[in-house]
């Protein structure tokens, strides 16, 4: 307001040095120079105005954006917690009942065959691997932060004691593997152990005495994971589990953008086969 009076007084002024007393029309020429200011300063005022109340709009959205992402995160870390104390409760009490009775076989084992004394050793073991690997899996169920492993992951230089565990149960297995692995990424190594794994354990409970054959390979650039199994020498387990186990490792192979395909084979057997890129997937 201020500077429209400034302005007005400095026009007139101009306008009467400027013209003769003949032409003089005061007023009405310094009204039709500052008619359009007011209109210009209300259209600024309203453009400032609507900005602010987007920004206010905007600002509000994120805040309940980030509010939404927070009760997200702690609904999702409740559920953890309450998963990880089922299984605690659950699981690792009856994996450690478990050990505690293979343990328990194996201080006798000078009154147990040859045979029962070999599974009993692989049953031990296998026992404590579960027991520290599922203990990991607690710690980062109840905290993701804290997810170093109390070990270090499984990778393909422990396909040699994987395979043993297998004949300590009186399977059968064979492993061709043409490539170092320490050229192979720590990601792919732990996801081809755990295809090879998964596949042992279903070629027990599905065939079991049918020979496998493992073979890890190195192929234009990717690694190839293959398990293969014949047919069945004698009756499966009743209870085959719960069909799971293949998901899973089709999703961390998928994770690592490779392909797994799963299905049987001519003769009665089954065939896993994992390809995962050696040089996009990361430590």
């Amino acid at each position: 307001m201020l500077g429209v009076a400034v302005l007005g007084g400095a026009g007139l002024w101009l306008n009467r040095m400027t013209t003769d007393s003949s032409d003089f029309r005061g007023g009405l020429d310094v009204l039709a120079a500052l008619a359009p200011m007011p209109l210009a300063w209300a259209m600024g005022f309203a453009a400032r105005t609507r900005q602010a109340l987007l920004a206010a709009a905007e600002q509000q959205a994120a805040d309940a954006r980030r509010a939404q992402a927070l009760e997200a995160a702690q609904a999702a870390q409740r559920e953890r917690a309450r998963i990880a104390g089922e299984m605690h409760d659950v699981v690792a009490h009856s994996l450690t009942l478990l050990v505690v009775h293979a343990e328990t076989l194996r201080a006798r084992g000078g009154e147990l065959p040859d045979w029962a004394r070999a599974q009993v050793d692989g049953l031990a073991a296998a026992g404590r691997q579960s027991s520290g690997e599922l203990r990991d899996l607690l710690r980062m169920l109840r905290d993701p932060a804290d997810a170093v492993l109390l070990r270090p992951a499984p990778d393909l230089a422990e396909l040699d004691a994987l395979l043993d565990g297998h004949r300590a149960m009186g399977g059968t297995v064979e492993l061709t593997m043409d490539l170092t692995p320490e050229a192979v990424p720590g990601a792919v190594q732990l996801t081809g152990y755990r295809l090879v794994q998964e596949a042992l354990v279903n070629a027990r409970r599905h065939a079991p005495g049918a020979p496998v054959r493992v073979t890890v390979a190195s192929v234009a650039g990717r690694l190839r994971c293959e398990v293969v199994n014949g047919p069945a020498a004698r009756r499966g387990a009743a209870d085959a589990g719960i069909g799971l186990g293949l998901v899973s490792l089709e999703e961390r192979v998928g994770a690592l953008g490779g392909d797994l395909t799963a299905g049987p084979t001519g003769d009665g057997g089954f065939r896993v086969v994992a390809t995962m890129s050696l040089e996009c997937a990361g430590d």
